[in-house]
């Protein structure tokens, strides 16, 4: 194992370690239940995130409307178990690969776009998905009341939610870490760099942006399915464009084609968002704000920042050590 990779690994269990004493810290010092449950909902964004990064960081296309596939994992799981009473051990599986097949399904004609048109496609998409819902075939999705489903009846509370929570981000990071360092992680970040270089090399572009796809639909299908059973609840609402641009926020603030960026990301914005719960109606502006802050100062990330300041820490330090001993070195030959 080479040593950036042995890093990345140390990096990840450190911020798997964090994650674990979390909910003890919360109780500790305010026994607050609440918090708890804001910690669930960070490890449920921090999956649906990873899945957009894996499509926007890693194989560079622009998704302005994955909170589409989040809500098709919710309502897919929670219908399934309205209507057939089909255990919950298939349905958020089922929910999870329906999402993928969706993502397939738009990315086979949306791989040929770039740029703009691909995030039109995406934001239509949303759209299109929102309105289904809103107004189904017969009411069959309970149109705008939105639908209310079970929880996992092994889950008495929100701790044991949080760490069954954490057991399944730790699986996907897990997950998502050997992908990205395959033969097809490779390709990915070859077709992010350049796609007719990528096409020359011999790589099948087109299937590797729809396979991109699938895999980020599957993450964030995934993460939908887990919230509808943690909260009980979700509406059509949550398709539209603010869910998608609360996701791509997140994923750009903490910084996108890494492991821990898509994880500060959620942790920072979502404390953000828990200091201004008071001012709703101001949440769009937080999230203008944020991208903004990323745009100008920020092109990186926290995560890419706090790796530009490393690095040019250590070149300052390596430059005064040089520098010191060129000193000493003629210092030497004065005397």
């Amino acid at each position: 194992m080479t040593l950036t990779k042995q890093k990345t690994l140390t990096r990840i269990l450190a911020a798997v370690a964090a994650l674990v004493a979390l909910p003890f810290v919360i109780i500790m010092i305010k026994d607050n239940e609440y918090g708890v449950m804001i910690a669930c909902i960070m490890l449920v964004y921090i999956l649906a995130v990873s899945g957009l990064d894996i499509l926007f960081g890693y194989s560079g296309q622009v998704s302005l409307g994955h909170g589409a596939f989040f809500v098709i994992g919710a309502y897919t799981t929670g219908l399934l178990n309205m209507y057939f009473n089909t255990p919950l051990w298939i349905t958020i599986p089922a929910a999870a690969i329906f999402s993928a097949a969706m993502g397939g399904l738009l990315a086979y004609p949306a791989s040929k776009l770039k740029f703009h048109f691909l995030a039109l496609a995406t934001i239509a998409f949303g759209e299109l998905v929102f309105n289904f819902l809103y107004v189904s075939p017969g009411g069959f999705t309970r149109d705008y009341l939105g639908i209310n489903v079970v929880g996992i009846s092994f889950l008495n509370d929100y701790t044991e939610w949080y760490f069954f929570l954490l057991s399944v981000v730790a699986l996907a990071l897990l997950g998502k870490y050997f992908l990205a360092n395959s033969r097809t992680g490779r390709a990915f970040l070859a077709i992010r760099e350049n796609t007719h270089a990528a096409d020359g090399m011999g790589i099948n572009v087109r299937w590797h942006k729809i396979l991109a796809f699938m895999v980020s639909a599957f993450y964030t299908g995934l993460a939908g399915a887990l919230f509808v059973h943690l909260i009980r609840y979700i509406s059509p609402e949550t398709a539209q464009q603010r869910q998608s641009v609360l996701f791509l926020t997140m994923m750009l603030f903490g910084g996108s084609g890494s492991m821990l960026g898509p994880i500060i990301g959620v942790v920072v914005v979502t404390i953000l968002l828990e200091i201004i719960r008071p001012l709703q109606e101001y949440q769009m502006l937080l999230f203008g704000i944020l991208l903004l802050i990323v745009i100008i100062a920020l092109p990186g990330g926290i995560y890419g920042g706090i790796k530009d300041a490393i690095v040019s820490y250590k070149r300052r330090k390596m430059a005064k050590t040089i520098a010191a001993a060129k000193g000493s070195e003629d210092g030497a030959n004065d005397a």
